[in-house]
């Protein structure tokens, strides 16, 4: 399971009180980052609505937010499926001010082993959840007092991971979709930003990841893997009222790692 349990999840050292009373949805956030971000922004005093397609991981989630008195709420719902996105925003118990879109999926496989399949499945499902979750959030969001659209980017729009060609051109797509949306919602006053994470420990650690972790650590310049609250932080910054004249943009939370050309200890 990827689901933290909450007492994992560190209290917020910033604040952003305009979130408070503000209803948040956040896609996937039943574990990992997106499970980090719902938290943070519950503890901003926002109403989160978490959907995703685990059931057991979602309920477990919610369960844990609101023994901590946490206004979250879970959905279960593959949001791959047009009519299932629709079924989710009709459900939500109010409007939805801040949409986090952060539901993705990868198959690591090297490229001569690809096959149309994969790469149909990873590209169009990371691209269309993107797609429908804003298309019907933002005609909910222009109808109100506007609000604040924050895709979940990845460093591998930008560079490269291996065996990953699919998700690689997901996450680019989705920066280049966040900077045209940017452009179109502007009038109706939606900000789209998105936040590109680096190497973030997410999912519970045991033995059998802790020497990957370490390896992972070695080539980030701030030395240390970055955590989820590292990436939630910056969510709640261009969710709020810090964030009111940003739009178009992705932001890397990466420690470093896309700035530098080589790794440390190799020179060219």
């Amino acid at each position: 399971m990827r689901t933290f349990p909450l007492k994992d999840i560190p209290e917020p050292e910033v604040n952003f009180p305009d979130l408070h009373g503000k209803h948040a949805l956040v896609s996937g956030g039943e574990r990992g980052i997106g499970q980090g971000i719902a938290a943070f922004l519950a503890r901003q005093g926002m109403q989160v609505s978490i959907a995703g397609v685990s059931s057991e991981e979602g309920h477990y989630a919610a369960s844990q937010f609101q023994e901590a008195g946490l206004a979250v709420t879970f959905i279960e719902a593959d949001l791959a499926i047009k009519s299932a996105v629709i079924d989710v925003v009709e459900a939500l118990p109010k409007p939805v001010d801040v949409l986090v879109n952060n539901a993705a999926r990868n198959r690591i496989v090297d490229f001569l082993e690809y096959d149309d399949d994969i790469f149909e499945e990873i590209f169009e499902d990371n691209v269309r959840i993107v797609y429908h979750l804003c298309r019907q959030v933002s005609a909910q969001m222009a109808e109100h007092a506007g609000g604040s659209i924050i895709n979940i980017s990845s460093v591998g729009g930008l560079r490269a991971h291996r065996q990953s060609v699919a998700y690689n051109a997901t996450k680019g797509a989705v920066d280049a979709m966040t900077r045209a949306l940017a452009l179109d919602l502007a009038p109706h006053n939606i900000r789209v930003n998105a936040v590109a994470p680096g190497a973030i420990v997410n999912r519970p650690i045991d033995e059998s990841t802790q020497e990957f972790r370490a390896r992972q650590q070695a080539g980030i310049p701030l030395g240390r893997v970055g955590s989820v609250n590292d990436v939630a932080s910056m969510v709640g910054f261009l969710a709020s009222s810090a964030g009111a004249y940003i739009t178009g943009q992705t932001i890397y939370v990466d420690g470093g790692l896309t700035t530098q050309l080589t790794p440390p200890g190799v020179y060219i």
